[in-house]
């Protein structure tokens, strides 16, 4: 029996991989799928500040050589900037709607949407619940019901003291000069994440996927995001 592919995905903020990648699960059974929880994400203890050096000391040691790697929103920003650091280990690279917003900078909507974004962060609500709110408006994903569980309200937490992922500095000239193929995958609800998306098409090589109907959160689509995630993993591997 030949190897199965190994496929590291990458969560973003508020949730753990577990919530992230809940309708990953039959990709599971195709590949080696292999989806860690960030540091400060439930069920681990919370943390006072997380940098981009801490994600790169986390995600290294997960990075076999030809692994196949996918993230959502800032796990995406994590997978760029790791896939940049060690491109000889990737084999492809998938990224759903990274908040890499150097990326797009001055293409429609970005600079606009940045702005509210950085008001978010100096004059937002200090109480977690409604920063929590707040930010999932921001970003376009729903809210909870009821009361937050204590899982959300960590998350919240942890969005307050990561390092914002506007910061990060993403080489793109690496990116396009690496071997591996890239996937950016949007969800046609919001104009800077299109943006995005465009500009690693534009600048990186990178292949577009636009899914619409589950907002910034595109993998909780189901099977729509999964046959086009392993249709493009499958691709690489030739």
């Amino acid at each position: 029996m030949s190897k199965r592919s190994r496929l590291l995905l990458v969560h973003g903020s508020i949730v753990n991989a577990g919530v992230t990648w809940a309708a990953q699960r039959p990709l599971f059974e195709r590949f080696d799928v292999v989806a860690p929880d960030r540091p400060g994400f439930p069920p681990g203890p919370p943390l006072d500040a997380v940098g981009f050096a801490d994600e790169l000391a986390w995600i290294e040691p997960l990075l076999e050589p030809g692994t196949h790697v996918a993230g959502h929103s800032y796990g995406g920003v994590v997978a760029l900037l790791a896939a940049a650091r060690w491109p000889e280990r990737i084999r492809s690279l998938t990224v759903v709607e990274p908040p890499a917003f150097a990326l797009g900078a001055g293409r429609p909507g970005v600079d606009d949407y940045l702005a509210r974004a950085q008001r978010l962060w100096a004059e937002g609500p200090e109480d977690a619940e409604e920063f929590l709110r707040a930010f999932l408006r921001w970003v376009g994903a729903a809210g909870p019901a009821g009361r937050p569980t204590a899982a959300l309200l960590q998350g919240a937490r942890r969005l307050r003291v990561e390092r914002p992922p506007w910061e990060a500095q993403i080489p793109l000239d690496v990116l396009a000069a690496a071997a591996f193929p890239i996937l950016a995958v949007s969800g046609a609800h919001e104009p800077a994440f299109e943006a995005i998306c465009d500009a690693l098409a534009e600048e990186a090589g990178a292949e577009r996927a636009v899914l619409p109907g589950a907002g910034h959160s595109v993998q909780r689509l189901g099977e729509p995001f999964n046959e086009l995630l392993a249709a493009f993993v499958e691709r690489a591997e030739i």
